[in-house]
């Protein structure tokens, strides 16, 4: 089955939509990637959804607007990604949306709200639409959070040593082979409200770790901003831009005067690295295998290496699933699952009650003809 996934992570940078060519074989998942393209959100969509984000104030209105532009700008990724990477025979889409608010307390998750109709991807593909896939894992009492986890569960298997997989979006997370999987805390989301707020919107995030590689770490800075609570949370925890934004480094500034702009870039840097390190050893790992945006910033990269004393860091890209698409095409996988009839969570992960099938179908131009249910879950994913 070809399958679109797209995806748009807590940077709203751009929409990702990777194509791939999933089969079940035996007790494998076989995916073939069949690559990559990206969308970004023009200017005024991306305005107004910074300004829609916490801490901002937004109205009913903004979000039904929202929601139909996101959804309209999804549905042309799409189908340009059918076109290109799929000559047109393309079979299902799925859709994780543009996550704007994710309701969590004292460590328990109420609620998620992705928005990006899929009507307009449906409408516009003809394909019927699998989103909407956190709440169910949320109303089984799970985190809704990491859902890439279950993917990386099935592509690490057998590995050797303690693999974990580390996704460094806006927010970074990770899994290790044991299902423990959580947000650590930021990856990019400060960096990114440092590097906008300084330039006064011109920067949507620090290129190429300029403004950090300029920088100097300040210790005290930095030991304030580890203070957060997030942090010392056990697993399964998750958080977003509702707690890590620009007002939450305002307060973390406040009584330190004016400091050069490198030097907040570069000391949030390594909070993202010195947070995301004392995480992984939680786990034990024997190595990291990365993914997301983080990775392009040589500087975080550098830092974090650091930070990990000895356990090996390396991209996914260097075992065949490209950095930038991974996520995009585990929610390809995740919508394969769900077409299938088949759980798409972890609960050692999530920390639900019960694994449960993930999402909504929204039927395509030919009504919903779904594949005959499968009977087992995979227990490995196989790239081809």
């Amino acid at each position: 089955m070809r399958v679109i996934g797209l995806m748009s992570g807590t940077s709203y940078d751009a929409i990702d939509a990777a194509a791939a060519d999933l089969s079940l074989v035996g007790d494998s998942l076989a995916l073939k990637p069949l690559g990559l393209v990206s969308e970004a959100y023009d200017d005024g969509l991306r305005e107004a959804l910074a300004q829609a984000l916490p801490p901002g104030r937004t109205s009913m209105a903004e979000v039904c607007r929202l929601d139909t532009r996101i959804g309209q700008a999804f549905a042309a990724a799409a189908v340009r990604a059918d076109r290109e990477l799929c000559d047109g025979r393309a079979e299902l889409v799925a859709s994780h949306g543009q996550t704007v608010y994710h309701w969590a307390e004292q460590g328990q998750v109420h609620g998620t709200l992705q928005l990006g109709q899929p009507a307009w991807i449906a409408e516009a593909t003809g394909l019927p639409v699998v989103a909407d896939f956190r709440p169910r894992d949320i109303a089984a009492g799970g985190q809704g959070a990491p859902l890439v986890s279950l993917v990386d569960l099935l592509w690490l298997r057998g590995r050797p040593g303690t693999p974990v997989a580390l996704n460094l979006g806006g927010i970074a997370n990770l899994t290790a082979p044991d299902g423990t999987a959580f947000d650590t805390g930021p990856g990019c989301a400060l960096i990114d409200a440092a590097a906008s707020g300084f330039s006064g919107g011109r920067f949507a995030y620090d290129v190429d770790g300029a403004l950090a590689g300029h920088g100097s770490v300040r210790e005290a800075l930095l030991e304030r901003l580890l203070e957060e609570p997030y942090y010392a949370l056990p697993a399964p925890k998750t958080t977003g831009k509702e707690l890590f934004h620009l007002g939450h480094l305002r307060d973390a500034l406040a009584g330190f005067g004016t400091l050069p702009a490198e030097d907040v870039v570069a000391t949030l840097t390594m909070l993202t690295a010195r947070t995301v390190a004392d995480a992984v050893r939680t786990v034990g790992a024997t190595e990291v295998i990365a993914s997301g945006g983080g990775t392009r910033n040589p500087v975080l990269m550098r830092m974090l290496g650091q930070q990990l004393a000895g356990v090996a860091l390396r991209t996914s890209d260097t075992l065949g699933l490209p950095a930038a698409a991974k996520e995009a095409y585990a929610f390809a996988v995740l919508g394969f699952l769900t077409a299938h009839g088949l759980p798409g969570t972890d609960p050692a992960s999530t920390g639900a009650r019960h694994a449960r099938v993930l999402g909504s179908l929204t039927p395509g131009r030919d009504g919903l003809r779904l594949p005959p249910p499968a009977r087992e879950r995979p227990v490995r994913l196989v790239l081809e």
